[in-house]
């Protein structure tokens, strides 16, 4: 143990290096700071992999990062910081051949650390997170669910801002960063949604900080939300690529996802799609698991649906159909959640637009467009749209999603194994005309998806 003394080792981290590999004297660069409502990171921009350890000390509270064989670069500078666990943060010398950061705390933390290997722009990144040492919950979103007591409640949609604090996301060819992007159009969104009759909105964050992929779709859970949005802001490496383009949770993400609470005792105990799947045998947990999760998929892919073709109003999309990946945001086996590419940010012409405040709010109008014809089709329960669709006379009332038998259907749900022609002659039209009103070069179709169907 080196430059320890008698005090106590809370964390030892070693970075890991090849065999045979010399670390030499690595610099400590230059250091970053964001506090959450839940936590501080802290990330140090260093030239290699570095030998570090943590020590926790008190009385008072305070953290020290010692580096082994490492030097504070000259110009180091201590970013200003006014809010969360820290202090203050003080650098220097340890003996002749380490360096030694000293965060004074504000409270007794939890530490974690690890260290990133270079990616993008950035090189090794050395990041300590804190987290309170008291064991209290994080303070969950509060639904609008919990205050009407009861009553009518309003459908209550889950905003995420992709990316945040250290994780910048893609950066445009002006030098847009796709975490300023995404904030500026959640907070757009959840304007125009509070806005809007029988709709309310939260974010995951309304700050420039970083939260860990599973914690977002969980905050939708703790908020008890009827829809989660995740807003990102595509890349590619042509810088031609354009349009927006809409995605949902692929089969395959579904699957591990249900794996894992299935195996884990934690997520069993908690409710999915309303049922506790802690007291029931394997065999029942899954087929519950498996209902709530199809469910789930078939409300995503219906709101992508209606999303994207809102989104169309707006200019070409870069799909014309909803596109599925395993993005962990998606995960969530209980409430239905899509992910929203809102232009390529590395297209110069798409960047200018989404930096405009102007385009931001049609962007965040489309989206709502989208969202409310969703759920003005397939009103939640109790909620003041299910109420709307009450009073409306059965002569007027559009029907949005029936059985392969009515012909006065608008919209339809597609079933495992149906095809373009098993559909369209159900309705009683022809292919052509079906894949006209859907905008189809493709006949593939996937269970759940939704289809526009034409006057027969």
């Amino acid at each position: 143990m080196w430059g320890i003394g008698r005090h106590h080792l809370l964390v030892l981290g070693l970075a890991a290096l090849t065999a045979g590999q010399d670390a030499g004297a690595a610099e400590i660069k230059s250091l970053r700071i964001w506090a959450g409502p839940e936590s501080t990171r802290a990330v140090f921009d260093v030239s290699g992999p570095v030998d570090y350890k943590l020590i926790e000390l008190n009385k008072p509270d305070r953290l020290v990062l010692d580096l082994r064989t490492s030097r504070i670069e000259a110009g180091f500078e201590v970013p200003s910081f006014t809010q969360g666990l820290l202090k203050g943060v003080r650098a220097g010398r340890q003996g002749k051949t380490d360096a030694r950061v000293v965060f004074d705390l504000a409270d007794g933390v939890k530490p974690k650390s690890f260290l990133l290997a270079p990616a993008d722009k950035f090189g090794y990144r050395l990041v300590i997170d804190l987290y309170p040492a008291k064991s209290a919950k994080p303070e969950p979103v509060k639904s609008v669910a919990d205050i009407d007591n009861g009553k009518l409640r309003k459908v209550i949609v889950a905003i995420d801002a992709g990316h945040g604090g250290d994780d910048p996301g893609a950066t445009g060819a002006s030098g847009a960063h796709e975490k300023t992007i995404t904030l500026a159009v959640a907070r757009e969104l959840k304007k125009v949604i509070d806005a809007a009759p029988g709709m309310s909105a939260v974010l995951t964050r309304d700050d420039d900080y970083f939260i860990p992929l599973e914690q977002r779709y969980l905050k939708a859970r703790e908020a008890k939300a009827d829809l989660f949005i995740s807003v990102h802001a595509d890349a590619f490496t042509n810088s031609d690529a354009r349009g927006s383009s809409v995605w949902v949770l692929s089969p395959r993400g579904a699957t591990s996802e249900a794996a894992r609470w299935l195996a884990d005792r934690e997520n069993r105990a908690d409710l999915v799609g309303g049922i506790s799947l802690d007291d029931k045998d394997d065999t029942l947990a899954k087929v519950l698991l498996d209902l709530s999760q199809g469910a789930t998929m078939g409300a995503s892919n219906a709101v992508a649906e209606n999303v994207l073709k809102a989104l169309r109003k707006l200019g070409p999309t870069h799909r014309s159909y909803v596109e599925r990946a395993n993005f962990v945001v998606l995960r969530s086996p209980d409430v239905p959640s899509i992910l929203v590419e809102t232009a390529f940010i590395t297209n110069p012409s798409e960047e200018a637009r989404l930096t405009d405040p102007r385009h931001r709010e049609k962007l965040a109008d489309a989206i709502l467009d989208g969202v409310r014809g969703y759920f003005r089709a397939t009103p939640p329960p109790g909620t003041l749209f299910a109420q709307e669709n009450a009073h409306v006379k059965p002569a007027t009332k559009p029907v949005a999603i029936a059985p392969a038998n009515s012909k006065k259907a608008a919209r339809y749900v597609v079933r495992r194994g149906e095809t373009l022609r098993t559909i369209a002659q159900a309705h009683g039209i022809t292919v052509a005309q079906l894949r006209d009103a859907n905008e189809r070069a493709s006949e593939r179709l996937r269970a759940g998806e939704v289809l526009e169907i034409p006057s027969g």
